[in-house]
Order: C-alpha cells, then sequence, then structure tokens
C-alpha cells in the first residue's frame, strides 16, 4: 500500500519555494488579486482514506473545472442527441478560439473547450427550472457540502470582460446550435465557471468518475458507461492545448481552470486535486501539472 501522506509531503516539501510558480491569470480582472503562493494538495482514496497537504482548505474558482460537472448533469438530461451538438474530438487550440467553430458549422471539438461547454450550459438552461440554483445544489449534493457557493464578484467580473465567449455564443446561435437567449445562457455560464471550492470539495465532486458514476452518498448519478466517456474527454480534451503533454507526463483523466486547480483521477482507487493559482504559458497550473507528474511518478499510479 502506499503511504499517500508521505508522497504528498514529499511533493508539497520539493515544490512549495519554487520561484517560477507561473502567472496568476488577469484576463478576469476578480482573479488577478488572488496570491501565486497559495498551494495545496488533497487526496480521496476509493477506501475511504483521505489525505492532504498545504492550502488545500483555501477555496478558489474552479473555472473551467466545472464544464466536467455541467456535462455529467447534461448528460443524463439529454442523453446521446448531446453528441450531436458538441463532438468528442481535441481542439488542438487554445480554450477560447473560435476559428475551429466556424470552419466545422457551428458544432464544437468537445465539450472542454469554451464553445462545447456553452452549448452544454445551453442544454441545463432548456431543461433545468432555476439552472443557476438547480446546477448549484447538484455540485453540492456530489460533493456532500451544503457551504459550496458562486462567487458573484469573479461572475460579475466574467460577464463585464467575457467578449470572446458572447462572440463564441453569437456564432453558437447563427448555427443554430443555441436554442436559448444569449445572455440568458451566459449568465448561467459565467455562475457556473464562479464557482468555489477547495480541493477536499473537489475531490468529493469528482468522485463519482472514479467510482463508475456513484457518488460519495453511494447515489448513482451516471451509468458506468457516462462516466466512462467522461473519463476518456478529460484524458483527451481536459487541459486544453496541452493535453497531450498531461496525459504524457501523468497519466490519468483530469480537468484544470485558470483559476489554478486541476483534478485528476485514476478509476477505482482516487481522486486528487491540486491548488497553485500560477499558470504556465497554456494556462494550466504550474505547480500543479509538476505535482501530478511527482505523484503519479512516486507512486506508479496512472492509466499506463
Amino acid at each position: 500500500m502506499v503511504d499517500f501522506q508521505s508522497v504528498l509531503d514529499d511533493i508539497y516539501t520539493n515544490l512549495k519555494d519554487e520561484v517560477n510558480r507561473g502567472l496568476v491569470a488577469s484576463y478576469i480582472p476578480e482573479l488577478s488579486n488572488i496570491d501565486a503562493q497559495h498551494f495545496g494538495i488533497y487526496l480521496k482514496h476509493c477506501n475511504g482514506q483521505s489525505y492532504s497537504v498545504g492550502d488545500w482548505n483555501h477555496k478558489f474558482s474552479i473555472q473551467s473545472i466545472s464544464k466536467v460537472l455541467s456535462l455529467s448533469m447534461a448528460l443524463p438530461l439529454y442523453s446521446e442527441a448531446i453528441w450531436k451538438r458538441v463532438d468528442v474530438e481535441p481542439s488542438g487550440n487554445p480554450f477560447n478560439h473560435l476559428s475551429l467553430l466556424e470552419l466545422e458549422n457551428g458544432i464544437p471539438r468537445n465539450p472542454l473547450i469554451n464553445a462545447g461547454a456553452i452549448v452544454i450550459a445551453d442544454v441545463l438552461v432548456s431543461h433545468l427550472k432555476n439552472p443557476k440554483q438547480d446546477f448549484l445544489n447538484y455540485v453540492r449534493d456530489l460533493s456532500n457540502d451544503q457551504s459550496i457557493d458562486y462567487n458573484y464578484k469573479v461572475a460579475a467580473s466574467e460577464k463585464l470582460t467575457g467578449y470572446t465567449n458572447y462572440a463564441a455564443a453569437n456564432l453558437l446561435k447563427a448555427y443554430n446550435n443555441l436554442d436559448n437567449d444569449v445572455d440568458e445562457v451566459l449568465d448561467f455560464y459565467f455562475h457556473q465557471c464562479s464557482l468555489e471550492m477547495n480541493c477536499q470539495q473537489l475531490s468529493n465532486a469528482f468522485y463519482l468518475f472514479a467510482n463508475h458514476g456513484i457518488s460519495l452518498q453511494q447515489k448513482q448519478y451516471l451509468t458506468p458507461s457516462r462516466a466512462k466517456r467522461i473519463n476518456a474527454i478529460m484524458l483527451t480534451c481536459g487541459f486544453y492545448d496541452e493535453a497531450g503533454e498531461f496525459a504524457f507526463e501523468v497519466g490519468l483523466p483530469g480537468k484544470s481552470g485558470v483559476g489554478g486547480g486541476i483534478v485528476s483521477l485514476l478509476p477505482n482507487h482516487f481522486t486528487i486535486a491540486v491548488w497553485s493559482p500560477g499558470l504556465n504559458e497554456k494556462g494550466n497550473s504550474l505547480l500543479g501539472m509538476q505535482a501530478l507528474e511527482q505523484f503519479t511518478t512516486k507512486t506508479k499510479l496512472s492509466i499506463f
């Protein structure tokens, strides 16, 4: 049995004093205020044990990590028809690029880039009576934590500066791949991305992807087949145009966000969340990527 606490302690010791920590995201003004020195890790094992180090209990804006959670909520509502509106291929482009969307007639490459996540947001707006509250309740239930909430300042900041997202949504609308009003869909999308969670809450929320669609509370949210498909999309599309590098170096399904969070998992074994706000040039947490590479190297636990 791996001594997970010792492994996390070693990784933290190796990286906590790193001088090059990347740059905190500044294109969303509210995110630019975060201290780049934060660094925390939390691991939830499928046997019920948990391990943590550093700033694991500090809440941060999960941003694009929320796209996996919205997809997992939308799939049971919309079933396999969802794949007619969004593809499952890696984009090879940054998360907010629009060129492929026009070339491919308004069908986003995958649900984890912005255009794809906006389509998923449209699905939820169509199917939920109170989309923002219903999605928040869903994430709270997955994590078994009613304290999780949106950061309304971050949501407002995104709305004020989200010009590329407005462009993507209008392009989707022009190609008849958005059923609802652009402003309504983006209001939900901006709130979704502004969710604040800590590493423990993230690990707990993603537990169902490591447990064949069954949450911490032993509730079946996804069929095993759908959980497997979402894991596959995380592996191939979860890190913008650095997904191949993450698979190569780390070898786990996962998802990053520009708030500096990364959550990864190994089915039947664990979920692990890392937070360090400084980003590399691809928009992924610089220390988070290094921490997870060290983790799978030290434990020899990956899908490969």
